[in-house]
């Protein structure tokens, strides 16, 4: 397949919440805005948040949703200290693997987001 980049939509019920989360708190560039939907920038393409999904105050189980929003940072201790002076509050803040180090959040929408300092046994990690 030859494609030009990677997208991946989010469906969220708390929609005003989720923009300002991703937009204000995660510092997500935003790249594009419309009436329902909001496309924020990420390093290999977008992540767009849209209305119509059901949201949980609690994290959403994977049978909820399937899906896990994984930023892999340089350094999961900085990133945890930044977000938690903004009033972030972490489910895990580091969960050791042998592949790395995870921490574990939430958006307004119950959706599952980790925070990765992952190593080159890292799944994610880049053959060369």
């Amino acid at each position: 397949m030859n494609f030009r980049e990677f997208g991946l939509i989010l469906f969220v019920e708390e929609y005003g919440k989720c923009i300002s989360f991703y937009r204000d708190i995660l510092k997500l560039p935003v790249r594009n805005i419309k009436k329902t939907l909001v496309a924020f920038e990420l390093p290999s393409g977008y992540l767009m948040v849209e209305q119509g999904g059901v949201g949980s105050d609690k994290e959403k189980q994977r049978e909820q949703n399937p899906t896990v929003l994984r930023f892999d940072v340089h350094s999961l201790t900085t990133e945890v200290e930044r977000l938690e002076e903004g009033g972030v509050v972490f489910l895990h803040r580091n969960l050791k693997f042998d592949w790395g180090t995870i921490a574990v959040l939430k958006d307004p929408d119950g959706n599952r987001i980790e925070l990765g300092e992952i190593n080159d046994s890292s799944g994610s990690y880049t053959l060369k």
